[in-house]
Order: structure tokens, then C-alpha cells, then sequence
């Protein structure tokens, strides 16, 4: 190597400096110490397995992938695993060791398992007289604490034959989970079905009902929600512990009533009324028959929310308005879907003429599905609004978990009282038949 003097004398004492140290400037952390990765492997029984870690050299993670579906990432060199294989079978079972300085090696074994201790494995036909029915029997070899079938939203625990249902044409997974000493296996299948059940809404059964019978609201059924101040939507209302919600001959009345005219929050009472932490629901038919208020200002709603609200927070709890009524749009029901994906003025919903809105009783309907929710008027035919995006995910489809309801009247507000309040009209009342829920048996 020539070396040119016409350099700095501190330039040429480095250059031959490092040429006679060649590691100088790396720490002791950054010099690559070899190491191998290795590890053995005994039968402790024909169908457990343990696992010893040989690695050689430094290095400090290990991450196993004992070829069964079964991983685990330790930093313990001694730490040993006994892993159960109920099948017999070839398993590539593998060590991938890292060093400090993130360098990494692995190993494979194939392990071989001669003995089925059990597995786990059920049939799947579709009843050729009812197609949208699917036969499951459990076929498992061995023995097992215990087993459960999954599909859709249900779950049939130790039926060894079972009948899955399913409405909508489409791909499905059924699962069978088997339990034994405390661990479970797994087995899945894709079920595909050709067409529709035309009959499924009628083949809904009432699971629960309130019709308001006695002389007071079910407190097994509701809790009345207090509080003042605008809620939400700077609305003008104190809502009360019951005083504005009274039950008389089969009929729910709740009476939204003026305090005062000053036409702020605290003018008016009403009452606001949920099932939250009694009665929730996930899909079905629900229906509920009510007479609705009149005059500028009045705002009265039969809506859901996601019973995860407190965890999730609004709007990602989902929030399903089954019929909302703003007085200054007299004989129009509106039906509205909230989600993180589209959510206040930006929600999904629709409006729907109905004369005697404030004169008879109507059904308020909503027809939930895993697919859909249909929101309806008197019958299903008669749809107000339908929502089902196409590729479902958290942010617009909330709705595969449970949901309460809410019913209220509120006052002004800023869509109620977006064409201000009426202070003539008081006292108004949204009266209630029933509310009815639907549901898969």
C-alpha cells in the first residue's frame, strides 16, 4: 500500500493504525461471535415430545416452531418444551436463533410420530331437502374432555350430531374444537351454500318482548338514563328518573314537557329509557309499535347502540337508528346507520313518507343479519333503508356484537331544533305498543 506524505501526519497515523488493528472502533457488542444453532429431541411417550435447546456460541433469542401449528420465542438457553402431537404424521420442527447483533441461523428436524393418540376430523353434508341446513357429525379418533361446533354467531357444545343453518348463500367456516386435559385442536371445513332461504325471516321465533303491561316500567327491562345540560346533540331536555314515562293500559308514554320558555337546556323534561345490561342483542327482527309526537322541535328516536360503547366509544360501538322523527318534517320516518366509517350528517341512512305518523300506531322494524340490516315500516316489504357494504370490516360493520335499546323524545337539539321549538305544542308524547325481538332457535 502507498501512502502519499503530502497528508496530515494525524491522517497517516490513523491509516497505519488501522491497518495494524483492524477490529479499532468496534465495540465488544459489535464483534459477530459464531455461534451454531442446534437441538435434540426424546419420546417421552409415543405422542409427547421434548425438545432441548444445543445451540453453541453467543447469542441470546430462540425462536421454536415445533411444526404442529405450536411456536414459542424464549431468551432461556436451558428452557425445555414437551410437546404433544395427537396425530401421527412427519413435523418439520424448527430453532431459528438470533445474536445481539440481530444475526440469525436456524435448524430443522423432522420429527415422526407413528401413534394417533386422537384426531380430529367431522364430516359436512348439506340436507338434500333442505339445502341451506348442513349434517355435522363429529368423527374424532380418541378420547377428549370435551368438543364445541362454531359456525356463524352459534356455538352447540357437545352435540356429536349437528345441524348448522345458513340463510344466505354464500361461503361459510364450521369449526369443531376439541378439548382435552386443558388443551384445545382444531378442525375447520368451507361450507358453501348455493341460494338463499326464502322463508328464514318467517322462521324467526320471539326470544323477548316487552308490552308494557302493569302500571309501571319493567326495571328487569330498562334503566332510565338521567342527565342535563344539552347531551350530545345540544338538545334542551332534562332527562328525569322516570317522572315523564308512565305505563297505563298496555301502552308506554313518554312525555316530553316545557319548564319554561326560555327555549335553553332545562326548559323542558323528558325521559330516555335502555336496556344496556339487560336485554342485548346480536341480529334478528326487531320490531317495535309506536305513536309519535308532534310540532317543531320534538325529536323522538328508537334506536341501538353497541353495548361495547364504554370500551369503544362512540361512533365505533355502531349505532343502528331503527326510527328517528324531527317535528318540523311532519309524516317522514327516517332509519340511519352510524359506524367510524360514516357517522353524523355523514351516516348512512334514508327517509320514508308515512301519513299518520302522529295519528295511529305503526311498526318500526329492523331485519339484522350477519349480511344486512333492513329497516322497515308496518312490513318488510315497505323498506325505509338497507345497509350492507359489500366488504365488511371494523370501521363499517360494528354490528356482529351485541346492541341495546333506547328509547326517548328529546327537544330541539341540532337537528330536532335546527328550525327552532315550538313552545305551543307542549306537552308532546311518543306512546309505545311494544317492543319484540326475533330471533334463530
Amino acid at each position: 500500500m502507498r501512502i502519499s506524505y503530502n497528508k496530515p501526519k494525524w491522517l497517516i497515523l490513523m491509516a497505519f493504525f488501522s491497518l495494524a488493528n483492524p477490529l479499532t472502533g468496534c465495540t465488544e457488542e459489535g464483534v459477530d461471535t459464531d455461534f451454531s444453532p442446534d437441538f435434540s429431541y426424546s419420546f417421552v411417550d409415543d405422542n409427547n415430545v421434548k425438545y432441548t435447546n444445543k445451540t453453541e456460541g453467543e447469542y441470546w433469542r430462540m425462536e421454536w416452531d415445533f411444526g404442529n401449528g405450536v411456536t414459542e420465542t424464549t431468551i432461556s438457553k436451558t428452557e425445555e418444551f414437551t410437546i404433544y402431537y395427537p396425530e401421527a404424521g412427519d413435523y418439520n420442527v424448527s430453532l431459528q436463533v438470533t445474536s445481539k447483533d440481530d444475526d440469525k441461523k436456524s435448524v430443522s428436524k423432522t420429527i415422526t410420530v407413528t401413534h394417533t393418540d386422537f384426531a380430529v376430523d367431522f364430516s359436512a353434508n348439506i340436507d338434500p331437502a333442505k339445502p341451506n341446513y348442513i349434517n355435522l357429525e363429529n368423527t374424532t379418533i380418541g378420547d377428549y374432555d370435551s368438543f364445541e361446533w362454531k359456525f356463524r354467531n352459534k356455538t352447540i357444545e357437545n352435540e356429536t350430531n349437528a345441524v348448522a343453518y345458513f340463510p344466505y348463500a354464500g361461503t361459510y367456516t364450521v369449526e369443531l374444537i376439541i378439548t382435552k386435559n386443558g388443551e384445545t385442536f382444531s378442525s375447520t371445513k368451507n361450507i358453501s351454500i348455493a341460494a338463499n332461504d326464502s322463508e328464514y325471516f318467517s322462521k324467526l321465533e320471539l326470544v323477548w318482548e316487552d308490552n308494557f303491561d302493569g302500571d309501571a316500567v319493567n326495571t328487569d327491562n330498562w334503566t332510565f338514563e338521567t342527565g342535563s345540560g344539552g347531551w350530545g346533540n345540544n338538545e334542551l331536555q332534562n332527562y328525569t328518573a322516570g317522572d315523564n314515562a308512565v305505563v297505563k293500559d298496555g301502552i308506554l308514554t313518554i312525555t316530553a314537557e316545557k319548564i319554561n320558555d326560555a327555549k335553553v337546556a332545562g326548559s323542558y323534561n323528558s325521559s330516555r329509557m335502555i336496556t344496556s345490561g339487560k336485554k342485548e342483542f346480536t341480529y334478528g327482527r326487531m320490531e317495535i309499535q309506536a305513536k309519535l309526537p308532534s310540532g317543531t322541535g320534538i325529536w323522538p328516536a328508537i334506536w341501538m347502540l353497541g353495548a361495547n360503547i364504554g370500551t369503544a366509544g362512540w361512533p365505533a360501538c355502531g349505532e343502528i337508528d331503527i326510527m328517528e322523527y324531527v317535528g318540523y318534517q311532519p309524516d317522514t320516518v327516517h332509519a340511519t346507520v352510524h359506524t367510524s366509517a360514516g357517522y353524523g350528517g355523514n351516516g348512512s341512512g334514508n327517509n320514508k313518507a308515512l301519513e299518520t305518523a302522529e295519528e295511529e300506531f305503526h311498526v318500526y322494524g329492523l331485519f339484522w343479519t350477519e349480511k344486512e340490516l333492513v329497516f322497515y315500516t308496518d312490513s318488510p316489504e315497505n323498506v325505509t333503508h338497507r345497509y350492507a357494504p359489500t366488504n365488511k370490516n371494523n370501521d363499517n360493520w360494528p354490528f356482529n356484537k351485541p346492541h341495546f335499546f333506547i328509547l326517548n323524545v328529546a327537544v330541539g337539539g341540532n337537528w330536532g331544533g335546527a328550525q327552532g321549538i315550538d313552545n305551543s305544542i307542549f306537552p308532546q308524547s311518543m306512546e309505545v305498543d311494544y317492543v319484540r325481538v326475533y330471533q334463530e332457535m
